[in-house]
């Protein structure tokens, strides 16, 4: 059996049909010998002449006997035609059954769970023959299939996720501005309505800029460029002495070297975190920019509280709040994340020994000396 299932059909049939006629070959043979065997006893008639010209008559078979006698014949030569064709028959049930079977069942079976949306299974090696060949491909077909709903599935239940989000924050900002409507319909000259209604736009405007920039990420393009490491030192104390004005701030970076890296991406990551380590500092800023073989490393620390351990265990979150209360939607770290990885490069976040929060974000480049 197992020599069978490694042959191919064409040539499993073609053995299976020559022993099948080979067997009945035997079988036709042993009973054409068997029937002119019993024919044999019965007596044929006829005279028989002796040496001396004496003629004797011989006893001749009953009319039973001729009927007996014509049946075996007939027997004998039917044996030659109907046991081939049985032997055939024989081999043709055997294939199905140790070739055709097994396989068959298994593909029906596939076929129907995957019509019913249910790819939770696996479909199992039988042979190594065509058959056998269609389940291995049926099989990696299943796995494709399941590797591409669970993708579409994680994209959905994403959008799904970001959406509800999104219609969740933005409830309370709409009933806001829905009383203060209504309070500028009563006294069209109240100033702090007016404020608030101004305050609230700008909240909404920012977190529907959030919500889009998400979207666009997913499909953003990298163009990298020769950048110099002098050009981006500056821009990060630039960049810092706007965020961080009333901090003490220290960048160090490499004072010679390029880099090809996809300027615009670098300096929103810079951005995104100098302006979160700004909100928690408390007097000290420290920007390090370091040159690896394959990597531009950006690491800026502050001396405040440190990362929450949830946020360290699990890594930041699209709408993620780390203020209670405040405007900020944890937006900035998430995209710095995303915008890391299609560069090549990751997002660490950890908290320092000598306390406050340090985030390392790597993007890989092609240095030039």
């Amino acid at each position: 059996m197992e020599r069978l299932s490694g042959m191919s059909l064409r040539r499993a049939f073609f053995l299976l049909a020559f022993c099948g006629l080979l067997a009945a070959a035997a079988l036709a043979a042993l009973l054409w010998t068997g029937c002119k065997a019993v024919a044999s006893r019965y007596p044929l008639g006829g005279i028989s002449i002796g040496i001396g010209g004496t003629i004797t008559s011989l006893p001749s078979p009953t009319p039973e006997q001729l009927r007996l006698a014509q049946m075996l014949d007939i027997t004998a030569l039917l044996g030659w035609v109907l046991l081939p064709v049985m032997g055939l028959a024989v081999a043709g049930a055997l294939f199905y059954r140790w070739k055709l079977k097994e396989p068959i069942a298994l593909l029906l079976e596939g076929t129907r769970r995957v019509q019913a949306h249910d790819l939770d299974f696996t479909l199992p090696a039988v042979s190594a023959d065509e058959l056998g060949q269609i389940c291995a491909a049926f099989e990696r077909m299943r796995r494709e299939l399941l590797k591409s709903n669970q993708e579409l599935w994680r994209q959905g239940e994403e959008r799904k996720r970001l959406n509800a989000a999104f219609a969740h924050d933005l409830r309370n900002p709409v009933t806001v501005l829905k009383g203060s409507v209504k309070l500028l319909q009563q006294d069209p000259s109240d100033r702090q309505a007016l404020d608030r209604l101004e305050n609230y736009t700008v909240r909404i405007e920012r977190y529907v800029e959030a919500m889009s920039s998400i979207q666009r990420l997913e499909q953003l393009p990298v163009r990298t460029a020769s950048v110099s490491c002098s050009v981006l030192r500056s821009e990060l104390e630039e960049t810092a002495r706007l965020l961080a004005p009333a901090l003490e701030v220290s960048v160090s970076a490499p004072d010679t070297g390029t880099a090809q890296l996809d300027h615009g991406i670098f300096l929103t990551v810079a951005e995104n975190l100098i302006g979160n380590a700004v909100r928690f500092a408390h007097e000290r800023l420290e920007i390090t920019l370091a040159l690896e073989e394959r990597t531009l490393a950006l690491a800026v620390a502050d001396d405040g509280p440190g990362f929450p351990d949830q946020l360290l265990r699990s890594g930041p979150k699209p709408f993620g709040k780390t203020e209670a209360g405040g405007s900020h939607f944890g937006m900035g770290l998430y995209t710095s994340g995303l915008l890391c990885r299609k560069h090549g490069g990751t997002l660490r976040l950890e908290n320092s020994a000598s306390g406050g929060a340090v985030a390392i974000a790597s993007l890989g480049i092609n240095e030039r000396p």
